[in-house]
């Protein structure tokens, strides 16, 4: 008897359609949402990561086309490489520059290195190896090592911070070797 009362309302409730759309609504507003942030935080940090080679490349070049670096040289290096990096914080990039000799059995090691943002320079006279092919006897390389920690406001809650890190290597361009001086 109960049953017979329930089926007339339960069909009613069935073919009524009045608050379809919104049940629609409110269950693909997370996915759109989510999605829409997704995009937005992904896209940040490929420019970010973009940005955090382009100061790796920036570093090098700019010192290879010396002859010679001083140390107010490096600091000026330092600021412009660290420019790129707008409109992100680069409270938290660390750069490394060295000078990366190969003597005349192709032996390479460290001839000078400077360091911003809290890294360590490398220690001068000390063995590096180098990726094959990017020396031979009697020449240098200028390689700049960025890291930069990524800190985006949205992925804070999410994933935390990202860390990002690029090498640069450049030949000389205007001498064999880019001396350092005082």
């Amino acid at each position: 008897m109960i049953s017979m009362k329930i089926a007339p309302r339960l069909h009613r409730f069935v073919r009524h359609a009045g608050g379809l759309a919104a049940v629609e609504f409110a269950l693909i507003v997370p996915v759109l949402i989510t999605l829409y942030f997704g995009t937005l935080e992904t896209t940040n940090a490929l420019t970010a990561s973009r940005r955090v080679t382009n100061v790796a490349e920036t570093a090098a070049d700019l010192v290879a086309q010396a002859t010679s670096v001083s140390t107010a040289d490096l600091n000026d290096i330092f600021a412009a490489s660290t420019a790129i990096l707008t409109p992100f914080n680069a409270q938290s990039v660390k750069i490394v520059i060295s000078s990366v000799v190969a003597d005349t059995n192709n032996k390479t090691t460290i001839a000078w290195s400077a360091a911003y943002g809290g890294a360590t320079a490398r220690a001068t006279n000390s063995a590096f190896t180098l990726p094959a092919g990017l020396t031979t006897p009697n020449t240098s390389v200028v390689m700049a090592e960025v890291t930069y920690t990524y800190t985006s406001p949205l992925g804070t809650f999410i994933t935390g911070p990202l860390t990002m890190s690029e090498i640069a290597y450049l030949r000389p361009r205007r001498s064999i070797t880019v001396a350092k001086t005082s």
